[in-house]
């Protein structure tokens, strides 16, 4: 890491400190989603964007519509991530545990997490699941993201982070980020999350506990993208947990 890696890697540690994680943690409770604004620069939101033409930071490209995902197309960074996006990731983990901790606990699910980011990764590798799920998405007008979880093995984080590297209203328009709820014997709901460049939403991978009149719901939910309507959008991905 050279010495300008290290100022900004500071900067975000900074950043990180300054965020209310009380009222992170309540918006989780109530919505499954949270935003964090001005998580990253509009200099660094551009910086990471323009990884994206660098094929030997990544591990592999993959193409939505040949999949049925949608259209758009996205990369899976390879190890060792950029400094920028390893900083975020291990950084976020640390006050996001205690929450993720406590929603398996609502929901009776035995699994605890460490505090440690490096030592949930070592428990993913020894179950097999090595290869890194840090990734960058790319839209072009038209483009859209179908409603989706990003599972990837056994071993689930259960929650991720997505920041918007573009600008509304000048990169593109459309593309907003869009979360589905299911609960039981209800009709799904729809919540859309306004982001600005920089700013990150923080929700829930698969699914989150609810209180109910007969105890504690488990509800399922899905994300994704609505249609581009011009420009184009990038966005940073960060999944906690490593992929089979």
């Amino acid at each position: 890491m050279d010495l300008i890696d290290s100022v900004a890697n500071n900067a975000i540690a900074l950043r990180l400190l300054a965020i209310d994680w009380n009222q992170i943690a309540s918006a989780l409770d109530a919505h499954g989603a949270a935003t964090i604004e001005g998580l990253l620069t509009p200099a660094e939101c551009q910086a990471v964007a323009a990884l994206y033409a660098r094929d030997e930071l990544f591990r592999s490209r993959v193409v939505m519509a040949r999949h049925g995902y949608g259209r758009g197309e996205y990369q899976y960074f390879r190890y060792p991530l950029p400094d920028l996006v390893a900083t975020l990731r291990t950084a976020l983990y640390t006050p996001l545990v205690s929450i993720a901790n406590r929603w398996n606990q609502a929901l009776n699910i035995e699994v605890h997490y460490p505090f440690a980011h490096r030592e949930f990764i070592a428990r993913c590798h020894a179950a097999g699941q090595r290869r890194p799920t840090p990734l960058l998405l790319q839209y072009a007008a038209e483009d859209y993201n179908c409603l989706h979880q990003d599972l990837y093995g056994e071993h689930v984080f259960p929650l991720q982070i997505a920041t918007l590297l573009s600008a509304p209203g000048r990169d593109f328009t459309g593309g907003e980020f869009v979360l589905t709820e299911q609960r039981p014997r209800m009709q799904s709901r729809a919540e859309v999350v306004p982001l600005a460049q920089g700013d990150a939403v923080v929700f829930a991978v698969h699914h989150r506990p609810i209180p109910g009149t007969r105890g504690v719901y488990r509800v399922n939910l899905r994300h994704g993208v609505s249609r581009i309507r011009s420009g184009h959008r990038h966005t940073l991905g960060i999944i906690f947990h490593d992929a089979t």
